[in-house]
């Protein structure tokens, strides 16, 4: 650390800052300084194509010197450097390629108590630029008030080496787009509307879920979370998180759907931003929608979050594609529930159950009668990407029989289709 080293952020809207120089460099300082607000004034005898594109065009006759200039834009004075120039400037950035000159403007500058950047010579000036990373906080729902936006910025300044700040700087920016740092805003805000994003959080697996879902449960104030979803982010959250365990398991539902819509739009009305928490994707079985037309009817923006569904992912866990070429040309996916008979009897269609373990007897029935092989190979897949996670194959003449003497046990996925004996558990069993 520079001991002689004072970070700090400067607001420079609206404020005259004086850029000498004309090539890359300088068009990099220039387009920063642009997007934060400020006057810019360039003097340089030739500037680079970039550092072209940003100068505002004068009337004839004008003076660059005759005002501060507008906000955001670049104004350029078409000559070499000569004292004088930084008259009226807030800060100083000097990137001339000669060190002579970027020497005589660093003394100018400190002559007038104002800051500068010496791009050539990091020592001669008196502020350095960061490598910087930023990302927006907002209520960046479709139908949220973009005034609630807030920006994260953090600076890096590693000496004289930037390569290795924009390489820490660089690594703090994926954190940071993948919500692996607290967003979360913590200090009290003005209330009012609050939202949901309804995220999907794939088959159990941390890795597994999108980016914008982590992102969105590094900002949320309260989750609401199902047994299946990818518990372990959990343990990421700050301790003022509110989380709200709302999980099911078969037969057994503490809390029903109406209470679960309740419980969204409740937090959602005083302010908060909520997380739905999901296993799989919240549209495949997973009462994403009935979610998402309760918090509409409050006027509550919702946000949905698409997730790695289960369905295909769990099957993919232990090496069997629901689709595989001159095998299966597509797949159907049932809750296990319902009345199976009617999926396409075709050896080239695959069919996928979730929730379906305990009439595994029933629906291999249901599809022999419908007209199925009894020989068509199942594979029933528990606790896809979890630490039990297991497979059990066998036919849909002996599954039911397999699977209960294995002792399988729900959360599982099951598989009917050709495609299973592309998977190493079904070579295993010697089944051909």
């Amino acid at each position: 650390m520079n001991p002689e080293l004072y970070p700090l952020g400067l607001r420079i809207a609206g404020r005259l800052v004086v850029v000498v120089g004309g090539g890359p460099v300088a068009a990099r300082r220039a387009r920063s300084l642009v997007l934060a607000g400020a006057h810019v004034r360039v003097v340089a005898p030739e500037v680079c194509e970039d550092l072209a594109a940003l100068i505002a065009p004068l009337p004839d006759g004008a003076a660059h010197h005759d005002g501060p200039g507008t906000a955001g834009t670049v104004v350029r004075e078409a000559r070499s450097y000569r004292p004088g120039d930084l008259e009226g400037a807030w800060l100083v950035h000097t990137a001339t390629g000669s060190p002579e000159v970027d020497a005589d403007v660093a003394a100018e500058a400190e002559a007038l108590r104002v800051f500068c950047v010496s791009a050539g010579d990091a020592e001669a000036g008196t502020a350095w630029v960061p490598a910087v990373a930023r990302v927006t906080v907002a209520d960046d729902t479709p139908s949220a008030a973009p005034a609630t936006s807030t920006e994260v910025v953090v600076a890096v300044n590693a000496g004289r080496d930037p390569r290795r700040a924009q390489r820490v700087r660089d690594a703090i920016d994926a954190l940071l787009a993948t919500g692996e740092l607290p967003l979360r805003p913590v200090r009290p805000g003005a209330g009012g509307r609050g939202s949901v994003a309804l995220v999907g959080g794939g088959p159990g697996d941390p890795g597994l879920v999108t980016a914008r879902g982590r992102r969105l449960l590094a900002q949320a104030e309260v989750v609401v979370t199902d047994r299946l979803g990818p518990r372990a982010l959990l343990d990421e959250l700050a301790d003022d998180v509110v989380v709200v365990d709302v999980g099911k398991t078969p037969g057994f539902h503490p809390v029903p759907q109406e209470e679960i819509n309740a419980l969204l739009v409740e937090h959602a009305l005083a302010g908060r931003r909520v997380v739905r928490l999901k296993g799989g994707d919240p549209y495949v079985f997973g009462r994403g929608g009935e979610e998402l037309i309760a918090c509409e009817e409050h006027g509550i923006p919702v946000e949905v979050v698409p997730g790695v569904t289960s369905a295909v992912s769990v099957p993919a866990a232990v090496g069997i594609p629901v689709t595989h070429r001159g095998w299966s040309r597509g797949f159907t996916v049932l809750t296990g529930h319902e009345d199976i008979g009617k999926v396409p009897a075709a050896s080239d269609h695959t069919v996928v159950l979730l929730m379906g373990v305990s009439r595994l007897r029933d629906s291999a029935a249901a599809l022999v009668a419908s007209g199925r092989s009894p020989e068509t190979p199942v594979a029933v897949v528990e606790d896809g990407y979890g630490p039990r996670q297991r497979s059990t194959v066998g036919t849909l003449a002996t599954i039911a029989d397999v699977a209960t003497a294995a002792g399988v046990r729900a959360p599982a996925v099951t598989v009917i289709g050709d495609v299973v004996r592309v998977s190493p558990a079904w070579r295993a069993a010697g089944l051909g």
